[in-house]
């Protein structure tokens, strides 16, 4: 909701009133898909409608669709036989036509006032939130296997909430003012950036993709978006709901592409303005390497925002509560398949407590649901995004058990006849320095030693 507020500003005529806008949001509600709820009824018929379908899904370079010969296929990760999309790489040229088209929407959309630009994702979270939810949830659900909590906490309510106050806070940005002095006034000016800001998505949040294009084109950029190719569907219907949402076309072009070639082409780039970035730290220092290399060739120094990969942990102390560490051991491991940088990866129980812990982990662990999202709601978790990722836990799994140090306690198999489904496993470690313990895995596996 936008408001028109009043703030006090000194100038040298002395205190004046002038309306500036101001907004007030509130966290979107996660709603709870009971039975009989029209929620769950909208999502039901979305999914059912998605069933067997492969959306075609272009590159979209200066307002327009383009295909190339490099055609790709996304697939569900829990019914790997379904094509949910076919999309395209863009090749190194479409890449610079679309460095191009941005830039020739550079100067007005930076100069469009704040105000018109943040309605555009206040009216995106409207959608969102309202008619085009169930769609959404319905892509992120089929495409990366989300359960429905797991699709709603993220392709609902966080991208609601990062599109909300991201247009909140960008019009408080423009409500400060400097202080000022009787012989002179000082005045401060957003502008965007001098070039382009590309931004490179991961598959596991669709609300991320969301938020590493949107925040810099709301800020005055434009952007060159290059979605995971594991979450093209779900992205692709969140830059159709910005376009449907009144962001003209040129400021965010949507750029599938091959990795290399995408962050080959935007570095060697002279107008390379800005990098925002989720996935793993192997990648961002690539791009953070090809761009200390270029530094010489850009017009302005690139500014770089990366969020990688991580290796999460819980530290039980020999006071904690033994039921409360177990049930917030599962949720963080096994949600969404553990692939997740938040995700427990380790746990640290002390010897008093560990017999107990380890009893409680393996009976809740047999508790676990493992299944298809979209059939089934009460799903807890459900395959891993794909082949290479199947068969990089696979390779853990094995190495689990031929080390010395390691016992599979529960879980370990894996079965891709369908989907890519690898079993929630608990791996006790009598060496914390296990390579297992150091390394991220982004997988269902989590590892228990004791100390």
């Amino acid at each position: 909701m936008l408001q028109l507020g009043r703030v006090v500003r000194q100038s040298r005529a002395g205190l004046r009133w002038h309306h500036c806008a101001a907004a007030e949001v509130k966290n979107e509600p996660i709603l709870e898909f009971k039975h009989g709820s029209p929620e769950r009824s909208a999502l039901q018929k979305a999914l059912q409608d998605l069933k067997g379908k492969t959306e075609e899904i272009p590159c979209v370079v200066g307002g327009e669709a383009v295909w190339t010969k490099d055609v790709r296929y996304q697939l569900s990760p829990f019914n790997h036989s379904h094509k949910v999309a076919k999309y395209c790489y863009a090749d190194k040229d479409l890449l610079n036509r679309a460095i191009n088209a941005a830039l020739s929407a550079r100067k007005e959309w930076d100069l469009k006032p704040v105000e018109d630009r943040a309605q555009v994702f206040f009216k995106a979270a409207d959608l969102l939130s309202g008619p085009r939810r169930a769609e959404v949830l319905a892509k992120t659900m089929i495409g990366q296997g989300k359960t429905v909590i797991q699709a709603e906490i993220d392709a609902a309510a966080e991208l609601i909430d990062f599109f909300r106050f991201n247009a909140k806070y960008a019009l408080q940005l423009q409500r400060e003012e400097l202080i000022s002095v009787p012989v002179s006034t000082n005045r401060l000016v957003y502008r965007g950036l001098e070039g382009f800001v590309a931004a490179v998505s991961p598959f596991n949040f669709t609300a991320i993709g969301g938020n590493l294009a949107g925040a810099p084109a709301l800020m005055g950029n434009v952007v060159l978006w290059k979605p995971s190719d594991t979450a093209m569907l779900s992205n692709y219907a969140v830059y159709k709901i910005l376009q449907e949402a009144g962001l003209p076309p040129n400021v965010i072009q949507f750029v599938p592409a091959d990795g290399p070639v995408f962050g080959d082409t935007v570095t060697s780039s002279e107008h390379l303005s800005g990098i925002n970035f989720t996935g793993s730290v192997p990648t961002f220092k690539r791009l953070w390497k090809q761009v200390s290399e270029n530094l010489d060739r850009y017009r302005t120094f690139p500014r770089l925002a990366g969020e990688c990969g991580g290796k999460n942990f819980h530290f039980v102390h020999k006071s904690a509560d033994v039921e409360s560490a177990v049930n917030g051991a599962i949720r963080s491991a096994f949600e969404y398949s553990g692939q997740k940088c938040s995700a427990c990866s380790r746990l640290y129980a002390p010897d008093s407590l560990w017999p107990q812990i380890k009893a409680r982990l393996l009976e809740e662990h047999g508790k676990i649901k493992v299944g298809n999202p979209a059939d089934d709601f009460s799903t807890f978790t459900s395959a891993v995004i794909d082949e290479k990722a199947f068969r990089r836990i696979q390779g853990w799994i094995k190495h689990a058990e031929e080390s010395p140090s390691l016992t599979i306690l529960a879980g370990g198999r894996c079965d891709n006849s369908v989907g890519y489904v690898v079993e929630p496993t608990i791996i006790e470690s009598k060496d914390p320095k296990e390579r297992i313990m150091e390394e991220v895995t982004c997988s269902p596996i989590t590892e228990h030693p004791y100390i």
